[in-house]
């Protein structure tokens, strides 16, 4: 495993719309690495590796760089804020949960009822907690963070279990794709030319990613993503229970292929490329089972006349969390995966 990114890209703080310290690292990484490096009007890093071979196609590698968090929206008059998610957390996880808070990084921690008082069963709510950073009214909270500052996860990248095989940290969705790309732009060369993106905004809407894609008019693209391996039993199940569980992917099953999400069906020719070009390496991999969720494919494919695209995803536990797990061996796979599909694409890969 290369990846000597993934623990500053990890543990950067880039919720969506600000991914200011996440971009500063991506342009220091492939700095020397790739020509035409841009920054686009919605804040994406685009950028072109030249290819060795001249086939024509226009190839784009995409990889985006912010993450889930909050964003603070107002104060109570004891001094404790009010916030909101910037995409998608679930409620379940946010009580007792550290955060950083604001320009400032100021320390909080997510406030509830505590149990001994609370007679209410029913799940708790985000609209219900607030964040506490020790403010002790509402003119000293207004004078620490501002409306419309981000709240992150509080959250530091480790190396767990014998050898560090496994790795656990925050925003694996989606600085390990942005990790990897990296890695395929210090790799290569490739015989294809390789136009990659950095894109913003994926966890509102793949907004980025439309506007890289209409500006690099791809003919292929390739996504590279985290997605969600819900491989562990369901606490809520029965011991007796004999049914099969269903999980989106498994960690340890390699790189995560998709044949359709909520955003985006992969051409089925262009998915045999990918299982062709797979087996032909002897890289492990695997089918996201649920057609669930969406990725910048779902904007790059309809952008600018239209792309082909696939999605090649790291199955991770826990995304949209503090502290996601990632196998290296994933990350791997998914590397030699995604070089392998560069060096072995022509233009008559395309052809349906």
């Amino acid at each position: 495993m290369n990846g000597q990114y993934l623990r500053e890209l990890s543990e950067a703080i880039g919720i969506s719309g600000k991914e200011d310290a996440v971009r500063a690292l991506v342009l220091k990484a492939i700095e020397g690495h790739a020509e035409q490096i841009r920054i686009d009007p919605m804040g994406s890093i685009t950028a072109f590796k030249r290819g060795t071979g001249n086939s024509g196609l226009r190839v784009m590698v995409a990889a985006h760089m912010d993450e889930v968090g909050f964003i603070v929206t107002g104060y109570d008059g004891d001094g404790l804020i009010r916030f909101t998610s910037v995409g998608g957390v679930d409620d379940r996880i946010l009580p007792g949960l550290r955060v950083k808070v604001g320009d400032g990084l100021l320390p909080g921690v997510v406030v509830w009822t505590p149990i001994h008082l609370n007679n209410d069963q029913d799940v708790v709510k985000m609209k219900s907690l607030r964040i506490d950073i020790g403010a002790s009214g509402k003119d000293e909270a207004a004078g620490k963070v501002r409306r419309g500052e981000r709240i992150a996860f509080d959250s530091r990248f480790m190396e767990v279990g014998e050898g560090g095989r496994l790795l656990r940290g925050k925003a694996f969705d989606d600085r390990g794709g942005c990790s990897l790309l990296i890695d395929v732009l210090q790799g290569g060369p490739y015989p294809v030319d390789v136009s990659a993106a950095f894109t913003v905004q994926e966890e509102i809407g793949l907004r980025g990613a439309q506007v890289a894609a209409q500006t690099l008019r791809p003919d292929v693209a390739f996504v590279l993503e985290g997605t969600t391996a819900n491989d562990l039993p369901d606490p809520s199940r029965r011991p007796d229970d004999s049914r099969e569980t269903n999980p989106t992917a498994r960690m340890g099953g390699g790189p995560v292929l998709t044949i359709l999400d909520n955003s985006l069906i992969v051409p089925p020719h262009l998915l045999a490329f990918l299982r062709a070009t797979a087996e032909a390496e002897g890289i492990p991999y695997q089918f996201k089972s649920q057609a669930t969720g969406g990725t910048d494919g779902g904007a790059i494919h309809q952008a600018a006349g239209g792309a082909q695209t696939a999605v090649i995803s790291l199955p991770c536990r826990y995304i949209h969390s503090p502290a996601a797990y990632l196998l290296r061996e994933d990350y791997d796979h998914s590397l030699r995966l995604i070089q392998a599909a560069l060096r072995c694409l022509t233009p008559e890969t395309l052809n349906r």
